[in-house]
C-alpha cells in the first residue's frame, strides 16, 4: 500500500471515530443495554466569578423530571432532555450535555449575568446581559444599578439597560449614583450616595451621557459658594445648563 493511501486511511478512521463518538453522545446510536451511567458531572464555567445555583439544585431538577441518569442503562439516557431541562433553569445562560467515554454524563454550563436590578410596586427582577428578564434571588448578590418606580420591562431592557452598560465604564459615576427613579418614561431622576445630595433630573434617558458630563463639570468647576447652596434638585434637561432648585 502506498504512503498516500495509508495516510488517507488513517484520516478516514479518525473522522469516522469522531463521528461515531458524536453520534453516541447525542443518542443517534443505541448504547449497550447492560452499560449503566456511571456518574453525573457538572462543569459550571464561571463558578469562580459567581455561583447563583447549586449542583444539588440541578440534580433535584433532573430527579423531578425523572431524567436523572446515574444508574440507568445508557440506551435509556436522554441527553437532549437533560440539556433542555438545565437550559431552562432560570439561572442558566447556556448548557451542553454529553457522554464521556467512561460512561459519565457531563453537563457544561454558564450562568446568566445581571446587568440591572428593577424594583416596582408589584415586582422585583433583574435584566441580564442578554437584555432578558432574570429572576431575582438571594444568591444573586452582584452590585448592579438599581431602578425603582414605574418601570416596564420594555424600558428596563432597552434604555435603562443601555444606561447600565454605559455605567460599567464610568467609575466616577459608579461611586456616586445610588439609584434611578422612574416617574414616567420621560421623567427619570438620579439619586446620589451620601446625605443631603440633590437629586438630578435626567428627564428622558436619551442623551444621558451628555447630561452627566455636564453635571460632572458642574461638580468639578463650580465655585465653592455655588456648591455650598443647599439645592434639592439639579435639572439637566436643558442644553448647556444645570438649573439648581431649592
Amino acid at each position: 500500500m502506498s504512503v498516500g493511501r495509508i495516510i488517507w486511511s488513517c484520516v478516514g478512521i479518525a473522522v469516522m471515530a469522531g463521528l461515531m463518538a458524536a453520534a453516541i453522545a447525542w443518542g443517534y446510536i443505541s448504547r449497550p443495554a447492560e452499560e449503566p451511567c456511571a456518574a453525573l458531572e457538572y462543569i459550571i464555567e464561571d463558578r469562580a466569578e459567581r455561583m447563583y445555583l447549586s449542583e444539588s439544585e440541578l440534580t433535584a431538577l433532573l430527579v423531578g423530571q425523572d431524567i436523572y441518569p446515574v444508574g440507568k442503562n445508557l440506551n435509556t439516557v436522554a441527553l437532549h432532555r437533560i440539556e433542555n431541562a438545565i437550559q431552562h433553569h432560570p439561572m442558566v445562560r447556556k448548557a451542553e450535555c454529553y457522554l464521556t467515554p467512561r460512561h459519565i454524563v457531563r453537563v457544561r454550563l454558564t450562568q446568566r449575568v445581571p446587568l440591572l436590578r428593577v424594583q416596582t410596586p408589584v415586582d422585583t427582577y433583574l435584566i441580564d446581559t442578554d437584555r432578558k428578564v432574570m429572576q431575582a434571588r438571594n444568591s444573586v448578590r452582584d452590585e448592579v444599578p438599581l431602578v425603582t418606580g414605574n418601570v416596564g420591562t420594555q424600558m428596563a431592557s432597552g434604555q435603562l439597560a443601555d444606561f447600565a452598560e454605559w455605567l460599567q465604564d464610568e467609575p466616577y459615576w459608579q461611586e456616586r449614583i445610588h439609584h434611578l427613579y422612574v416617574q414616567t418614561p420621560i421623567m427619570v431622576y438620579l439619586y446620589m450616595r451620601g446625605e443631603n445630595q440633590p437629586r438630578a433630573v435626567l428627564g428622558a434617558m436619551r442623551g444621558h451621557a451628555q447630561k452627566l458630563k455636564k453635571l460632572r463639570t458642574f461638580y468639578q468647576n463650580s465655585p465653592e459658594e455655588v456648591k455650598a447652596k443647599n439645592y434639592t434638585e439639579l435639572d439637566l434637561r436643558f442644553r448647556g445648563q444645570v438649573i439648581g432648585r431649592y
